[in-house]
């Protein structure tokens, strides 16, 4: 039996890359099984072509995939990176929540910016006015000493006329 797998190094070094997007690319070399110059090439295929972006942190580079983007070849481009990888990769659910909730966000981003702000003023003359609450006047400081001295005091049965 030969030693081939059905996934170029492309696709294996893009596998690395959606498990760790930490990786150094030392590390991804030895997963893979080539050289580390063979990554660096391939990860710069991947950029050009859109597939991962790299973002420099410090000294260590971050890559982020766009799982979004169509496979290349004309039998699997009816299907996605993200699709290919979840065949192949083990689910975290930490890790996918967080991407849910970061591309949701991006969609949410993506829709605010190709809204004008027309429909918000039109919705605006449309509201109906909010009812103020009825003006009470409060009690200055002397009608509540009044009260109080009032509800103190005994009654005057002969004042009051006799109660029995």
């Amino acid at each position: 039996m030969g030693d081939w797998t059905f996934f170029s190094n492309y696709g294996h070094v893009l596998v690395c890359l959606s498990r760790n997007n930490e990786a150094r690319l030392r590390d991804v070399a030895f997963e893979v099984g080539i050289t580390e110059r063979a990554v660096q090439k391939i990860v710069k295929d991947l950029q050009d072509a859109g597939f991962i972006t790299v973002a420099k942190q410090g000294r260590c580079n971050r890559y982020w995939l766009n799982k979004r983007k169509s496979l290349r070849h004309g039998l699997e481009s009816h299907c996605n990176v993200g699709k290919l990888l979840a065949l192949v990769t083990r689910p975290d659910p930490v890790k996918a929540a967080a991407e849910k909730m970061a591309e949701a966000d991006a969609v949410a981003r993506e829709a605010v910016s190709q809204t004008s702000p027309e429909p918000a003023a039109q919705y605006a003359k449309q509201a109906t006015p909010v009812p103020e609450p009825a003006q009470q006047s409060t009690p200055t400081a002397l009608e509540v000493k009044k009260k109080a001295d009032n509800q103190n005091k005994p009654i005057d049965l002969r004042q009051q006329g006799s109660l029995f």
